[in-house]
């Protein structure tokens, strides 16, 4: 078989940064957890018609089918990977209902795929961590301000870079859209959902072309864009533009509850930035996106929002909110910088020396006593020389070296960092907690 080349976009980490990751997704689902957030798994595939109906993703959607078609799996061709866990759940609810208590709160840690340009930070196979409630009919705007105080604990747990998550309402930007006589909101939302990318001047072009603005109005759609605040004085600062409307009226309040509860709960942490639009169709309320300090270049590595006409069956509608936690784009970002390490790359604390081929079911009996205790622990791979059994410890990582007594004599452990050896019994010894398990730092 010759060599094999490397996809572009689908990671595989190695295992010490799959050890980092496993150590990461427990931190952020003990978090949710802790939120009342249960765990939920949708399959991999939807109906593409479901997947297509909301949002500009069509160009990044993955179709799936069989190499070999037949009469029986003529509706494969129907049917593609999700791009995210949004749209799944949704369905799930829709599918479920009678059987879901509302307002129903659950996390899903799974992969999604996106047919995208992979580059740092962006991949087409990833895993994101989501969490949304929703219920039936109305959701209470309270759960929108519950959101950043989960998504800011569960990255305060991890040892990365400090996060604001930028918060905006989609209701004050329609408002003022059509307060100041725009007839396509939507289309407006998503030119100044670019500025980031293209700057002002394009963004102004594109409202015209896009959303029929004139001059006056394009510059009126920036001015809402550079508004950014930590605190609720952006609603000062929208009202003295001198637009109004309902809907705009009904934003400014949601946010204001928004920020005020993040900043009770967490100074610092959100900021309310009137640029944030998010891309996709769906949201219709508080939208976020996250910044990694020192990382912003690469753009948001948490987003959400509000949704109310997701999902809908008949005359009862199911209206959300979420947000989700893109963990692959996170991980890559800092392990491209040499920001994260662990401090093994295996799990092993312990590894036990074998004497001779003879004498390995002693060797095993102690490697099971270290085991029922909670010491990872595995067991030498051959009887050599006791120093190339040490040396494959070191190769390994592994910090500890148990030597089985002879002929009646203790055992004893070794610190082949320190070279400190003591007597042990397999029954009573532990390493210090540090080396129990693999640190993340």
């Amino acid at each position: 078989m010759s060599k094999p080349t490397p996809i572009s976009g689908f990671p595989e980490w190695t295992p010490g940064q799959r050890m980092v990751e496993q150590y990461v997704l427990d931190k952020i689902r003990a978090t949710f957890e802790l939120y009342g957030f249960a765990p939920l798994e949708t399959r991999a595939v939807e109906p593409l018609d479901q997947l297509l109906r909301k949002g500009e993703t069509s160009k990044e959607v993955y179709v799936i089918r069989r190499l070999h078609a037949d009469a029986d799996s003529a509706g494969d061709d129907q049917l593609g990977l999700h791009f995210d866990l949004t749209v799944p759940f949704a369905r799930y609810v829709l599918e479920n209902a009678g059987k879901l208590a509302f307002p129903f709160r659950r996390y899903q840690i799974q992969k999604v795929w996106r047919g995208e340009r992979p580059q740092e930070g962006r991949y087409r196979e990833f895993v994101q961590a989501d969490i949304d409630i929703v219920d039936r009919d109305t959701l209470a705007p309270h759960h929108e301000a519950e959101m950043p105080l989960v998504i800011g604990d569960a990255l305060r747990s991890l040892p990365i870079p400090p996060v604001t998550i930028q918060v905006n309402n989609r209701k004050i930007c329609e408002g003022f859209y059509r307060g100041i006589g725009l007839t396509d909101p939507e289309a407006a939302l998503r030119a100044v959902d670019k500025l980031d990318k293209i700057g002002p001047a394009k963004v102004a072009e594109l409202l015209a072309q896009t959303a029929g603005a004139s001059e006056a109005q394009a510059k009126a759609c920036l001015a809402l864009a550079e508004i950014s605040a930590p605190d609720a004085s952006f609603a000062d600062a929208v009202r003295a533009l001198g637009v109004t409307d309902p809907l705009l009226d009904e934003g400014i309040d949601e946010l204001v509850r928004v920020v005020e509860t993040a900043t009770e709960h967490s100074p610092g942490l959100c900021v309310a930035d009137l640029r944030i639009a998010r891309g996709l169709d769906y949201y219709t309320g508080t939208v976020y996106e996250t910044q990694l300090r020192g990382y912003e270049r690469f753009g948001s590595i948490c987003s959400g929002g509000r949704y109310d006409n997701l999902a809908s069956a008949g005359t009862t509608s199911y209206p959300g909110v979420g947000i989700s936690i893109g963990v692959t784009r996170l991980l890559g970002l800092l392990f491209g910088a040499g920001e994260l390490s662990v401090s093994r790359s295996v799990p092993t604390a312990v590894l036990v020396a074998v004497t001779d081929e003879e004498h390995r079911g002693a060797s095993n009996r102690v490697a099971e006593a270290l085991r029922r205790r909670g010491v990872p622990t595995e067991v030498s791979p051959s009887a050599a020389k006791f120093g190339k059994q040490i040396r494959y410890a070191e190769r390994r990582g592994i910090p500890y070296v148990w030597f089985p007594g002879a002929d009646g004599a203790a055992d004893e452990v070794k610190d082949i960092r320190s070279g400190e050896q003591v007597t042990a019994a397999a029954g009573e010894w532990m390493p210090p907690r540090e080396d129990l398990t693999p640190t993340v730092s």
